[in-house]
C-alpha cells in the first residue's frame, strides 16, 4: 500500500518531508490538508494507530490555535469533540501526516522518518 501525506505546500517542514518521501524512493499520494482535511473517522483510526495523545495532532504553534484559545479550551473537551474539531480545518493540525493505513506520524523528524518509513 502506499503512504498518504497529508501537507500545506506552503509549510517548510511539509516540503521538507515530502522531499525526504521523494528522496527515499517512496510513492505516497499528496492531499493537501487545508482543502482535504482527513475525516473524523480517518483521524480517529490513525490517532488509534499512532499510539500518540490526541493532543500531538494539534499544531499548538498555528494562528488558528491561538486564535480559538484552544491551550485553555481543550482540557475540557471530550476525544471526540476534539477530533471533531480537527476534521474541520487542516490548518489545526500538526503537519505533516503520514500514513500507511496501519503505521503513522505527525510531524518531520528525519531521524524518525528513517525509522518508520525508512526502506
Amino acid at each position: 500500500m502506499s503512504l498518504i501525506y497529508y501537507g500545506y505546500p506552503k509549510c517548510g517542514t511539509c516540503r521538507k518531508a515530502k522531499k525526504w518521501l521523494e528522496t527515499a524512493g517512496l510513492e505516497f499520494v499528496d492531499v493537501n490538508i487545508v482543502e482535504n482535511p482527513p475525516s473524523k473517522e480517518e483521524l480517529q483510526q490513525m490517532i488509534g494507530n499512532s499510539g500518540l495523545d490526541i493532543k500531538k495532532f494539534f499544531n499548538v504553534s498555528g494562528m488558528k490555535y491561538r486564535e480559538l484559545n484552544l491551550k485553555d479550551k481543550l482540557p475540557e473537551m471530550t476525544d471526540d469533540e476534539k477530533v471533531e474539531l480537527l476534521a474541520t480545518d487542516g490548518m489545526l493540525m500538526k503537519r505533516p501526516l503520514v500514513t500507511d493505513g496501519a503505521k503513522v506520524t505527525v510531524g518531520f523528524k528525519e531521524d524518525q522518518f528513517e525509522e518508520v518509513w525508512g526502506a
